[in-house]
């Protein structure tokens, strides 16, 4: 038995939970609030703020995890090389993470280092720096905090005018203490998609069938598997991840986003390492092993025979409505009365406006139309939460 340290517990790190205790593991569901998703199926758990890095060190030499597994962007994460050093393991590496929470880092190693194709980008600590940027850019235009998640302070700005909002956004929802943005052009692209890809420790690296998804604010609003992809796409987007993967080095399950474009072809986005939002459609058992199983066996150097696609499967978050210090009352019966139906509830105890509480996931065969799903899965999404 491993002793398993989890650093951040939303619904995606739940699910990662319920994957090693069904492997009976022992793990530490750690966050900022108490009673967080995973800390309801976890061994035990910690309260604290994980940009503190004393609080860290505090609570990893409490418990003194073999594996810590990063699950959130708001970490102190330079720590984690120390860690490393003491033996302990840091999925997929503290290398990856350290990159990977950063836009900088990542986006500069996969333009700069490995040349792969990515939007023409800036970055500005200024307003001033900003508008001059934009001027190389042209509009419209994208602009981030270089640390954040969920789409937090994400804008696109059509006009000069809407620079100053969008700056004082990016820089309200930056997450830890990098304060600087970044600036990058505006693909004008047809889809977007996402490619799960596996590191292994001792094996090659794996490849889901890819996902596409619809992003509101650069936050996941639904998914779908499998995305139509011709296969000179697909292989250039598996030689992007396998690339970025093999040089931020580790074992895990990375989401690797791209876009899709008639006149840029496959442009690298951005990446995540660990299990991703729009992954949560393999809960629907559109994998033989969903997105936290093959995490969860790369992380323990365990053998994946294959991954393939078993259904056709779409899911559409479910949002609340409004802002209270409870949860909502949920209508489960709209979604459960529907056959080739899930609905995941993630149990987070506070309501934000458009929060993500839930998933619906809705599945055929494998060749089934995949419109039809999405469609009958964020007709249904709209049922859960009353009111």
């Amino acid at each position: 038995m491993k002793k398993i340290l989890l650093l951040g517990s939303g619904e995606l790190g739940k699910e990662f939970v319920i994957a090693a205790k069904r492997a009976g593991q022992y793990v530490i569901a750690c966050d900022r609030y108490a009673n967080a998703p995973a800390m309801q199926v976890a061994d035990e758990s910690e309260v604290f703020s994980m940009l503190d890095g004393d609080a860290l060190d505090k609570v990893v030499k409490k418990h003194q995890p073999d594996i810590i597994v990063p699950e959130i962007e708001a970490i102190r994460t330079e720590r984690l090389f120390d860690f490393e050093k003491e033996g302990i393991q840091v999925v997929p590496s503290a290398r990856a993470v350290n990159f990977t929470m950063n836009r900088k880092a990542i986006r500069d190693l996969a333009a700069k280092e490995l040349g792969l194709k990515t939007a023409k980008y800036f970055y500005a600590k200024t307003l001033d720096e900003l508008k001059e940027h934009s001027k190389e850019i042209g509009f419209p235009c994208v602009i981030k905090p270089l640390m954040s998640s969920s789409g937090h302070g994400q804008s696109i700005v059509k006009s000069a005018d809407e620079l100053e909002t969008a700056f004082n956004a990016a820089m309200e929802g930056s997450r830890g203490d990098v304060k600087e943005i970044i600036i990058e052009e505006f693909i004008h692209f047809d889809s977007e998609f996402t490619l799960l890809t596996v590191t292994q420790k001792d094996g090659p690296t794996l490849f889901c069938p890819p996902i596409g998804h619809v992003q509101k604010s650069g936050d996941y609003r639904e998914s779908w598997q499998p995305f139509a992809l011709s296969e000179a796409d697909l292989k250039e987007a598996q030689h992007m991840a396998e690339a970025v993967t093999k040089a931020l080095t580790g074992a895990g399950i990375w989401g690797v986003e791209f876009f899709l474009s008639r006149d840029k072809g496959v442009v690298f986005s951005e990446l995540s390492p660990r299990p991703h939002d729009t992954g949560m459609v393999t809960l629907g058992h559109t994998l033989n092993l969903n997105e936290f199983e093959l995490h969860f066996r790369a992380v323990m150097g365990l053998p994946i025979p294959a991954i393939h696609l078993e259904h056709a499967g779409a899911s559409a978050v479910v949002l609340a409505k409004e802002e209270a210090s409870h949860e909502p009352e949920y209508n489960m019966l709209d979604v459960l009365k529907e056959d080739y139906t899930r609905l995941r509830i993630f149990g987070k105890q506070e309501q934000h406006v458009n929060r993500r509480m839930g998933v619906v996931l809705c599945y055929g065969d494998a060749d089934a139309d995949t419109t039809a799903l999405r469609d009958k899965a964020k007709r249904l999404a709209e049922t859960v939460i009353k009111g």
